[in-house]
């Protein structure tokens, strides 16, 4: 195990943690690779570590019984799965899916680390707690935009955060893959699609939607 590169992903994407802590880490985790699409999480599963992500881009999303798919939000580097931590801990199964949206690699924290973390550094105790925090906030976004927001408001604060978490104007997405983050149906989509290009919102290609606000 190169633990010197390890040292190196944590200062470079978590420079709030104590050198003390970044030991600890870099002997006792595991560097993950992942390519694009590749599960680093599904249903069922029982979590034996935490992930916290050092670089690429994570996707959460949740699975209906109908095998539909609902999309949760982004983990970028410097960030960790509060699922995964919850999991971990409690030993219990997963709820929600995760996969790589482009070549990414993550830091695996055995649970049997967690208790120790938590006592011993407080730099790793209240990153957990904003993990916590800013995840529940997150959900709070994803329940107030299908409780309150007709579908077009809620298909353009879905490009809107497309555009803002993946830095591109250019979004390879298709209107099936949008169907199915916002649990809605191909033909919704591509006629409220239509709708913002003629407004010129976006401009709709065969493979991509160039995002123009």
């Amino acid at each position: 195990m190169n633990h010197e590169l390890i040292r190196q992903y944590l200062r470079a994407s978590f420079p709030q943690f104590e050198p003390g802590l970044i030991e600890v880490l870099a002997e006792n985790a595991t560097l993950k690779e992942f390519n694009e699409g590749d599960l680093l999480m599904n249903t069922g599963q029982y979590m034996r570590f935490t992930m916290l992500v050092v670089d690429g881009l994570v996707k959460l999303y949740r699975e209906g019984e109908d095998g539909s798919e609902f999309f949760m939000y982004y983990i970028h580097p410097g960030s960790a799965c509060a699922l995964s931590m919850i999991c971990s801990t409690k030993q219990q199964t997963s709820e929600i899916k995760a996969s790589a949206v482009d070549k990414t690699t993550v830091l695996a924290v055995p649970t049997t680390l967690m208790d120790e973390l938590m006592k011993t550094y407080k730099t790793w105790f209240y990153f957990v707690l904003e993990t916590y925090r800013s995840r529940f906030e997150e959900l709070l976004v994803v329940i107030d935009h299908i409780s309150f927001k007709a579908m077009d408001e809620r298909l353009e604060l879905y490009l809107e955060k497309q555009n803002h978490d993946l830095n591109t104007r250019v979004l390879m997405l298709t209107h099936s893959q949008i169907a199915n983050d916002l649990n809605s149906s191909r033909e919704v989509i591509s006629r409220l699609l239509k709708k913002m290009e003629q407004q010129k919102k976006v401009i709709l290609h065969r493979s991509y939607i160039e995002y123009l606000k």
